[in-house]
């Protein structure tokens, strides 16, 4: 699994903030690379947890056009992968 942050470059919906912005994790399910995403914050109402099918998936519909984007904290070489 790699975790990554989604860094905000600008916010258009005056909602999440900039900086990082969630957090997330993308697991090794059979190259499928299923993602989980938790939105950070200081404001319990706008917190939330969701689970997509990659990394594109939150990209298309996190990224804003470029304005939010994926920061890897582990690189590709770092990438654990649990097994059975």
């Amino acid at each position: 699994m790699r975790r990554f942050y989604l860094h905000r470059d600008v916010d258009e919906s005056g909602v999440s903030g900039t900086g990082n912005v969630a957090e997330g994790c993308q697991f090794d399910t059979n190259g499928k690379g299923w993602c989980s995403l938790v939105w950070l914050g200081n404001d319990d109402s706008h917190l939330a947890m969701a689970y997509y099918p990659s990394i594109d998936a939150i990209i298309d519909i996190h990224g804003h056009g470029g304005k939010t984007r994926v920061v890897w904290i582990d690189d590709e070489s770092h990438n654990v992968v649990v097994k059975k």
